[in-house]
């Protein structure tokens, strides 16, 4: 019998944690038409993708990552994007702090016929998870992560989290 309760508490703790979990999180968020490209794929690329961050000019500011060229969510629009003329061949990885806005711009970079489009599992957030290199506004090593806010950077395990608004 105790063995029956311990199987019935671990089961339950296990559906718990999972449900807590970032696979969880984007799922509910995300519709997955765009692939998820790893952070530790991204680390060996990253100077031959392009690289869009899909935040705010103010968490740009506070954090991104190299050579990342900030292009916004809220006013982002796909037609100014297009008339830069980028080729739509290259590898183009777009993040953001997590990776929910980051497919909603991955979305609209594919249906304008960019074709190598991926979205950074877990965004800048597992980026410093994994104890990799960030800048700020002046391209200089930080510690401070912009987390968006306070429900969103419980997914920030390292670095300062900042919170400006």
């Amino acid at each position: 019998m105790k063995i029956f309760i311990l199987s019935i508490s671990l089961f339950f703790s296990v559906i718990t944690s999972a449900q807590n979990s970032l696979d969880e999180l984007l799922r509910q968020y995300n519709n997955e038409s765009i692939p998820y490209i790893s952070v530790s794929t991204l680390e060996t690329i990253q100077d031959t993708v392009l690289l869009l961050d899909a935040r705010e000019k103010k968490e740009y500011q506070v954090s991104h990552l190299k050579n990342a060229v900030h292009i916004g969510y809220d006013h982002f629009k796909i037609k100014s994007f297009t008339q830069q003329h980028i080729s739509k061949d290259p590898y183009i990885v777009v993040y953001c702090s997590i990776g929910i806005r980051s497919e909603d711009i991955s979305e609209q970079l594919k249906k304008a016929g960019y074709t190598n489009v991926y979205n950074l599992y877990g965004g800048i957030f597992e980026w410093k998870n994994n104890d990799l290199p960030i800048l700020n506004s002046n391209e200089e090593l930080t510690d401070e992560i912009h987390t968006y806010s306070k429900k969103w950077g419980k997914w920030l395990h390292k670095g300062k989290k900042i919170y400006s608004n």
